[in-house]
């Protein structure tokens, strides 16, 4: 996709440039919060230009003397990072999670070249990427006075960071393997991308209440996590026969997480853009704007319930509502580790586990090089936070294998390095209270150490995700074990501490985790892991994973076990 030197943002912004398009786009119940007052001030995509034309000539203090500006950052990708002054975290949209070559190699280029910070890291080094739970990538240590080149670059093979944050449409997940995998219903990924395509830019659609997450998938697995989204789209027959998606509304994490809710309505691959559409039209016209803590979907799906908010929809969508079809969701699948045939005869997608998934840039570069010469071009990142190199002959197979690359990020890990997911935590984020990656990485590859057993190729997989504070960017509550950030009381002082929690899962057995120990110090942590783990191993049955196990553990008993005596481990 050609560059448009008129247009360095890598999208065409559409639409009016009022807040909202809509007749009544705000409920005046009471006062507009401050980031509703902001929005309503000047639009967030005007952000763009300024950007380019001031902020990146006079530095970060003009953006401080612009009220609201901060926040309208988001709109194109851009939140200051706890050190303040000149750095700030660039989030790049990856919808579905696929990528070429080229785009890969790009931002590994930019990586490398820009996202520098004063110091390495004693686990990651420094200048990496950071690949997310919504198949986003994310740089730190970002100049603003940088900004205008790296967007231009990345529009250079078409891609963008408009609209990876804010109060808009967010990055569409899909199931990371649409279109390879053998098992699938249908390729939903075209779908996705149209989606994406609608909102991202588009000015009418871009000032919602909150963040918009939407997630579709034609998988039997559950890949894109649909039953945490705003908007969830999975597989599902119809009465006749015709294969399309069940819809669901309503799902998230965060502080008062929620399983989406079937709204009973089936609709057609075709009908996918416009049903989200009318889904974000209620949102933006119903959603609440005086409290930012009541302001995501999930609270205005509640309100209304699933009737009410299928007749809202109703209201606002150009078709007629059909009913729910049959679901055809078999399970859930966490990730897209090993290697896998693929529907094409003869060809395999090899998917490589990134614990937390923090790559270099130079890493990106090389990923790009063997993606062009052991498979089709495509590399595609998961929900995971690791990424899939799809098409891969299978006479090619091992010699991708034996790369010292792949060899770094196995797929046949350990089954906690397997599992191990970490959001920015305290050394970029402003709202963790904890350090998240250095210390995961470090903790999956001591118990890792501690349990193996002989070849790990069929070892399983232990999902331990761990968030920095109670804004679920990790989403411990759908993890085996989830950890949230806490402090403890010590003594006179006070350590960084996790709540810890058991047992969650999506798909047809979905469930939360159940929190059952709060604020752990981290170096307790360790050795609690150890003996739960050795006790699941002693107790579970055939065939039991480690989510079910815990939820027929009374949490009393799964308590004592975390504040048992401590065994050895390296931590």
């Amino acid at each position: 996709m050609p560059r448009d030197l008129d247009n360095p943002y890598g999208v065409r912004f559409r639409g009016s440039d009022r807040a909202m398009s809509f007749v009544h786009p705000y409920r005046t119940v009471g006062e507009l919060s401050e980031v509703e007052r902001w929005k309503l001030a000047r639009h967030p995509l005007e952000v763009a230009d300024a950007v380019i034309a001031k902020y990146s000539v006079e530095g970060p203090g003009a953006i401080a003397k612009v009220a609201g500006e901060t926040e309208r950052l988001k709109w194109v990708g851009l939140y200051p990072q706890r050190q303040g002054g000149d750095a700030f975290m660039l989030r790049i949209k990856v919808p579905g999670g696929h990528m070429t070559a080229p785009q890969v190699r790009e931002i590994g280029v930019v990586a490398d070249a820009f996202a520098e910070g004063p110091q390495d890291s004693p686990v990651f080094g420094n200048r990496y990427a950071d690949l997310t739970t919504r198949q986003d990538i994310q740089l730190h240590w970002i100049r603003i006075e940088d900004v205008p080149r790296i967007w231009a670059r990345l529009w250079d093979v078409g891609i963008t960071t408009v609209q990876a944050c804010g109060d808009s449409a967010r990055n569409v997940t899909a199931c990371p393997v649409a279109g390879v995998d053998a098992d699938e219903v249908f390729d939903a990924y075209p779908v996705a991308r149209e989606i994406s395509d609608f909102f991202t830019g588009n000015r009418d659609y871009a000032n919602l209440p909150r963040k918009f997450k939407i997630a579709v998938t034609g998988c039997l697995e559950d890949c894109a996590r649909v039953e945490i989204n705003d908007i969830g789209l999975w597989p599902a027959r119809a009465e006749g026969g015709e294969v399309g998606f069940n819809v669901l509304v309503g799902g998230g994490l965060s502080d008062g997480e929620r399983m989406a809710s079937d709204i009973d309505l089936f609709i057609r691959p075709d009908q996918a853009v416009e049903l989200c559409r009318g889904v974000a039209q209620t949102f933006g016209e119903l959603g609440n704007r005086e409290n930012r803590g009541l302001a995501r979907m999930r609270y205005l799906a509640q309100e209304l319930g699933p009737e009410g908010f299928r007749a809202a929809l109703d209201e606002r969508t150009g078709f007629t509502l059909e009913p729910a079809g049959r679901e055809l969701t078999t399970r859930f699948r966490g990730d897209h580790v090993g290697v896998h045939p693929q529907k094409q005869p003869g060809l395999f997608y090899v998917g490589c586990s990134v614990p937390v998934g923090r790559m270099h840039g130079i890493e990106l570069i090389e990923l790009a090089r063997l993606a062009e010469t052991y498979g089709d071009g495509g590399v595609r990142i998961g929900t995971d936070q690791n990424f899939v190199i799809s098409g891969v002959p299978e006479d090619r197979v091992d010699d991708l294998l034996a790369e010292g690359l792949i060899q770094t990020y196995s797929p046949f890990p350990g089954p906690f390095e397997r599992g191990v997911v970490a959001c920015t935590g305290s050394e970029f984020c402003r709202f963790a209270v904890v350090e998240t990656k250095e210390r995961s990485v470090k903790w999956a590859r001591a118990l890792d150490a501690q349990l193996s057993e002989g070849d790990q190729r069929d070892a399983g997989v232990i999902r331990m995700h761990f968030s920095g504070c109670s804004a679920s960017c990790a989403q411990p509550q759908i993890a085996d074990i989830g950890f949230r950030g806490d402090i403890a009381h010590v003594d006179e002082h006070i350590e960084e501490a996790v709540d810890i929690g058991f047992g969650g899962s999506l798909g047809p057995d979905a469930a939360f985790i159940d929190w059952v120990a709060g604020a752990m110090p981290v170096d307790q942590v360790p050795d609690a892991m150890l003996r739960i783990v050795r006790r699941y191993r002693e107790e579970h049955r055939t065939g039991e994973a480690f989510h079910q196990w815990a939820r027929r553990s009374a949490p009393e008993d799964l308590r004592t076990t975390l504040t048992g005596v401590a065994e050895a481990v390296t931590s």
